[in-house]
């Protein structure tokens, strides 16, 4: 079942780019039986900061719920859900830091 949160940060049609472009994305921040440690919210500002898009992936042995996961994982990171799908979403936070050619360019 595919669950979607909305956000105010984010156009339709900026939702549907980065689905796009998360699609084919690996899940790089686990997020097992301690659910969002430190640790966790370390490592995944740390990918946002490289990469701005992230798949996350909520293991079987995570106690939160995806929807739950996903939200505070966003507040914590100060990002936004692109899309909660099965045991795994998306988060987004542009890094203005980045070199222009590696930014990911949102449409209007």
């Amino acid at each position: 079942m595919k669950t979607e949160l909305k956000n105010k940060k984010l156009t339709g049609k900026q939702v549907r780019y980065l689905k796009g472009l998360g699609h084919h994305l690996k899940p790089l921040v686990m997020l097992g039986r301690d659910g969002l440690s430190q640790n966790v919210i370390t490592a995944a500002n740390a990918v946002l900061a490289s990469h701005e898009l992230i798949k996350v992936k909520v293991g079987n042995g995570c106690f939160l719920d995806r929807r739950q996961a996903a939200e505070v994982a966003a507040e914590k990171t100060d990002s936004e859900i692109v899309q909660i799908l099965g045991k795994t979403f998306l988060l987004f936070r542009p890094n203005p830091d980045r070199n222009d050619e590696h930014r990911i360019k949102l449409p209007s």
